[in-house]
């Protein structure tokens, strides 16, 4: 029988005793942490009929930091929108400004106001859940504070008249909490034609961010009536139906 040197008895027996030795640092116990949450609202497409087109969605989200450098996301994505009023439009991820990635596309929304449905189709998932739909009402800026509105004239994007507008809006100290006062501005150029602003731009200190959205590729006319169609293959959840909910049966004792 072979015989292990002490000096390499005595360094493996070290190794194995030294408690950090091929551990992980454990991680103090805490309790889940909800983490926080932006909403980004992007531009509004009513259920306008006899208005049919489709285009693309170019946004751009810039978010200023504390140190006074910025994070800029991007990402495009295709509307459309028939005689009746019904609306095709995709939503897709925000990738970086740096030419590297490609925005692609999450999930897919159908709406259709005559007959009140909304088609809400998960790519990931090759799943549509299928819900109640009433077209939303048009409503004002819900900002807290004092609002000032600007007419920036006419002038003509993508071959459609559209009209200019500066909705400037002031915070006053003490409002929300804020130690000085902020001026949230926002601007836009809306198409009469088509009933949806082909320009917005958003600056609101109160989130530090810039929104920009321009709407490109416009084509007027019927567009293909198979968009307004659940994609092939997926599967449809009807959301609208309650669910069935089975009760026991009483058992009677002989």
């Amino acid at each position: 029988m072979k015989t292990i040197p002490r000096a390499l008895l005595a360094a493996s027996l070290f190794l194995l005793g030294y408690p950090s030795f091929g551990q992980v640092p454990k991680t103090p116990p805490r309790a889940p942490d909800g983490g926080t949450r932006e909403i980004f609202d992007s531009i509004f497409i009513p259920s306008m009929p006899n208005a049919p087109f489709r285009a693309t969605v170019n946004t751009e989200w810039i978010r200023h930091l504390p140190d006074g450098s910025d994070i800029t996301l991007k990402n495009h994505r295709s509307i459309v929108r028939d005689t009746a009023g019904r609306i095709y439009q995709e939503r897709a991820f925000f990738v970086p400004d740096d030419g590297k990635q490609e925005s692609t596309v999450r999930q897919i929304e159908i709406s259709d106001p005559a007959a009140h449905e909304l088609y809400v189709c998960r790519l990931a998932e090759r799943l549509c859940r299928l819900m109640q739909f009433s077209a939303p009402a048009v409503v004002g800026s819900s900002a807290v504070g004092t609002a000032g509105v600007e007419s920036l004239g006419t002038q003509t994007i993508s071959g459609l008249e559209t009209i200019g507008t500066r909705e400037t809006t002031l915070v006053e100290s003490g409002t929300i909490g804020n130690e000085a006062p902020l001026l949230a501005k926002k601007e836009f150029w809306y198409s009469p034609q088509l009933g949806i602003n082909l320009i917005t731009r958003r600056q609101d200190p109160r989130f530090a961010s810039e929104q920009n959205f321009e709407v490109t590729d416009i084509t007027l006319g019927e567009p293909d009536a198979k968009l307004f169609e659940p994609p092939s293959g997926y599967k449809v959840i009807d959301l609208r139906k309650p669910p069935v909910i089975s009760s026991p049966q009483s058992s009677s004792e002989n």
